[in-house]
């Protein structure tokens, strides 16, 4: 029985990538991550489905993990560190995509637009946080807005000469 390529979203950070494996109630999971590549056999709907996918760069794949939820495989992949001069780490940056081959991401890989974060908003955005994704942002309306307040300026308490229309 030929298998089902599952469909992968991602987004990054300077520092990660997150990866998810868009299948529901995945049961007999094997998740293979190296340094380069990413491999993932799996069973959801009486399905199997699998990938196999090349970095376009270097991972650190023991710093990496990977959940299992209900509706989905969610990934933090950390991207592996450079060496700068004189042994000192560099930060890493923005990849322009995630696959090696161009071709393959067009057809296989979509953007997570829910954790895009745009190379230039990244430090006002922050790290991910899974608690966010859980509702409730806490956002207490909008300071010095007081209480609407009634009515609209220079209404004067109504329309004049309303009250004399009726018929009677």
């Amino acid at each position: 029985m030929a298998s089902n390529t599952a469909p992968i979203k991602w987004a990054q950070r300077t520092d990660s990538l997150y990866i998810t494996i868009a299948l529901p109630d995945v049961k007999d999971e094997t998740i293979n991550l190296t340094d380069t590549e990413l491999h993932f056999k799996g069973k959801s709907n009486d399905k199997d489905y699998e990938v196999s996918i090349k970095f376009l760069k270097a991972v650190d794949s023991k710093d990496s993990t990977y959940k299992v939820h209900p509706r989905n495989i969610q990934m933090n992949i950390m991207k592996a560190q450079k060496e700068g001069e004189e042994g000192e780490e560099e930060d890493e940056e923005f990849w322009p995509r995630l696959l090696e081959d161009k071709a393959l991401e067009k057809n296989q890989v979509k953007i997570d637009w829910d954790r895009y974060v745009d190379e230039d908003e990244e430090d006002e955005a922050g790290g991910f946080d899974m608690a966010g994704v859980e509702g409730g942002s806490g956002m207490g309306g909008m300071p010095g807005m007081g209480g609407m307040g009634g009515g609209m300026p220079g209404m004067g308490g109504g329309m004049p000469g309303m009250p004399g229309m009726g018929g009677g």
